[in-house]
């Protein structure tokens, strides 16, 4: 474990390098410190090094990200659990390792924590891990982690935690009526995300925030008060590194004169557990829950020939095709190279090409792409849901 810290160290080292580099090379001036609004546009720094500065602006662009969400449950944070950041620092492999939350951070690290040695239970509040997902999706990746010897606990409320992460853990809680208790050496929390907005001088500035903290912002990304702009997880923007980055670049050209938006944007999203999970446009549970007509293709991964070449089949792909225009509205994958076929689907869709596009194809044999053939020629006739009585807008399956 030791050995995976160190791997992690340099990685992360290396890229703060190139971004170092970065700044450097454009002149930019980079000040290091904890940074507060005393007046609109106006920002004063306590230097890491000492001292202070007070920073006037023209433009003034807010980018604090987001951290852990550890909940308010008695005894939690005086256990001093674990975050995805205080996990990848860790030593030595934990005994038995808790895991609050069943969504993409819980599953990848659970998944790893499992292969690495540790005994891992995941405590899951809804009925399902990735509860947000298809249930054919929630299922699939349930099965692949008790094959693992993963133990997963739904429907739990916890209540009450005693101990320290660390050493020993046990959380009280109650499922079904009844009260259960589940003991560990580390406790995890991986159940939410919490904006970087408190006590930033936000008001000060004229910056509204959500009911959830998160910065207000239109389509633009222009927060309440002229001239101020918010991007990535602060702003509520979908938690993922690559929305952060399209948030920058939608910033920096409104700034320069532009007229970029939000609006319409596709948000592909990869889970790394393995197989990976890989998702773009609408799921089924959305299509249903907006009344569009759709089309459902689905095959398992076992029917790529690449996947049986790599021993890799487990989980399966579909897609779901407009009724009439035959663009592809949504695709879900859970299979080896998963995030990488996503690719492929998506400029599909960027393009608004019909789903014949890809059915046609000559891809490589034997690759996983290939299989992306397979699965939009089993695109049937017949939609499988009823007609909106009010169609949800176009850019709607993209941000869905």
């Amino acid at each position: 474990m030791a050995g995976v810290r160190e791997r992690k160290r340099r990685m992360v080292q290396d890229l703060v390098e190139v971004h170092l580099a970065n700044y450097r090379a454009s002149g930019a001036e980079l000040i290091m410190g904890t940074g507060r609004f005393i007046g609109p546009k106006t920002i004063e720094v306590a230097l890491a090094d000492g001292g202070s500065r007070v920073l006037r602006g023209d433009k003034v662009v807010i980018n604090t990200g987001s951290r852990a969400t550890v909940e308010h449950v008695p005894g939690l944070r005086e256990a001093n659990p674990l975050t995805h950041i205080e996990a990848l620092e860790l030593d030595r492999i934990p005994g038995h390792l808790l895991i609050i939350g069943g969504g993409y951070v819980g599953l990848e690290f659970a998944q790893a924590m499992r292969r690495f040695g540790s005994n891992v239970t995941i405590i899951e509040r809804n009925p399902r891990l990735a509860h947000r997902e298809d249930p054919d999706v929630s299922d699939m990746l349930q099965g692949m982690f008790r094959d693992e010897g993963i133990e997963i606990v739904t429907d739990a409320q916890i209540a009450r935690v005693e101990g320290k992460s660390g050493d020993y853990v046990r959380l009280n809680a109650t499922r079904d009526g009844a009260q259960i208790a589940l003991e560990g050496t580390h406790v995890l929390v991986a159940a939410g995300r919490t904006p970087n907005t408190d006590d930033i001088g936000l008001e000060t500035a004229g910056v509204e925030t959500t009911e959830r903290g998160f910065v207000k912002v239109n389509e633009r990304l222009e927060t309440t008060a002229p001239g101020v702009w918010a991007a990535g997880d602060c702003a509520g923007s979908p938690h993922f590194t690559h929305i952060s980055e399209n948030d920058f670049h939608i910033v920096r050209d409104n700034i320069l004169g532009g007229h970029r938006s939000t609006r319409g944007r596709q948000v592909p999203f990869c889970v790394f557990t393995d197989p990976e999970f890989a998702r773009i446009g609408l799921s089924e549970t959305e299509a249903k829950a907006h009344k569009i007509r759709y089309r459902l293709s689905k095959i398992p991964a076992a029917a790529i020939l690449r996947a049986q070449t790599l021993s890799e089949t487990k989980g399966f792909l579909k897609a779901l095709v407009d009724t009439k225009s035959d663009r592809i509205l949504g695709f879900a994958a859970i299979a080896a190279g998963a995030g990488e076929m996503l690719a492929a689907v998506q400029v599909a869709m960027l393009a608004e090409l019909p789903y014949t596009a890809l059915r046609d194809a000559i891809f490589t044999h034997p690759t996983i792409s290939e299989g992306l053939i397979s699965l939009f020629a089993g695109v049937p006739s017949t939609p499988v849901a009823p007609v909106a009585k009010n169609p949800v807008p176009k850019e709607t399956y993209a941000n869905a």
